[in-house]
């Protein structure tokens, strides 16, 4: 039955890749950006969504929970349509501005591998993309999607276009990380979901399965971690920030240093979450 349900989605989802072709980037935002904000609260679940806003701001005020919600969903819509047009991104600096660039040409400079680090905000494929586009050798972890009729294209565009070097999420991955670590490669990864392999910690004062794998790196292997934060502009172009690296005051690599890694972490997420609650994915159950 599953199967079913995953070819008419990946059917739907390919005529609508067709039509985004045909009528290009600019005019399928705007179209996308409409349909997401309506056929969006349908398929995801509405008390997931609303429960994790409250959990993050509480009583906020129908206006504001409207506010976010809607423009949840015309990101979602947007990032969507962009998935064609990574090509176009790939090729251009146009639509991006980068603040942090002295901390990437010290990683080139040190050539010692790095950590980055960031959350679902915006169109985060780009982060991948940029580094790639400064030179840094990268790989980067990432979730095949549930639909086995999808993923495979999106695993090609993201190879072709954001990461050549992908690896899959899970002990297997695991493997292929410390492999492209000794070839100095750095890895870039998000964090701001629930993996079931993760530790308990505190995110917005509810504990939450977090990934250790950033801190387990770091400070295995002396590498540091550096956030990275990705925000879309009004005119869609995107603001990408490089961040100082998190620093851990004990490096010895125990179970307690790498929960207090993986907290720190957590709580940069927050930050980013604080700062930019419009074009967070809110329809993950982040505390389940």
């Amino acid at each position: 039955m599953k199967i079913i349900k995953y070819f008419i989605e990946a059917f739907f989802i390919y005529i609508f890749f067709l039509f985004i072709k045909i009528i290009g980037l600019k005019y399928s935002r705007k179209i996308f950006a409409k349909i997401f904000n309506f056929i969006g609260p349908l398929i995801k679940s509405k008390d997931i969504v609303n429960s994790n806003i409250d959990r993050v701001f509480g009583d906020c005020g129908e206006k504001k929970r409207r506010e976010i919600i809607d423009n949840m969903w015309n990101n979602y819509g947007m990032t969507f349509v962009e998935y064609l047009y990574l090509n176009k991104f790939k090729k251009s600096s146009s639509h991006i501005n980068i603040k942090g660039i002295h901390i990437l040409e010290e990683i080139k400079r040190k050539k010692k591998p790095v950590i980055f680090i960031s959350g679902h905000f915006a169109n985060y494929e780009l982060m991948s993309m940029e580094l790639i586009k400064r030179n840094l050798n990268l790989a980067t972890i990432y979730r095949p999607l549930n639909n086995c009729f999808l993923n495979p294209f999106m695993e090609y565009v993201r190879r072709k276009y954001v990461c050549k070097n992908q690896i899959k999420k899970g002990i297997v991955g695991i493997r292929e990380v410390v492999q492209f670590l000794k070839k100095d490669y750095s890895i870039a990864l998000m964090v701001d979901q629930r993996v079931s392999e993760g530790k308990k910690l505190p995110f917005f004062n509810e504990n939450a399965l977090t990934t250790t794998l950033p801190a387990q790196i770091s400070l295995k292997y002396n590498y540091d971690i550096i956030p990275i934060s990705i925000k879309r502009n009004s005119n869609n172009t995107f603001d990408m920030e490089i961040m100082s690296p998190v620093r851990s005051i004990d490096r010895k690599n125990s179970d307690k240093n790498r929960l207090n890694v993986s907290l720190e972490i957590n709580k940069i997420i927050e930050k980013m979450l604080l700062t930019n609650p419009n074009q967070w994915i809110w329809t993950h159950n982040r505390w389940k």
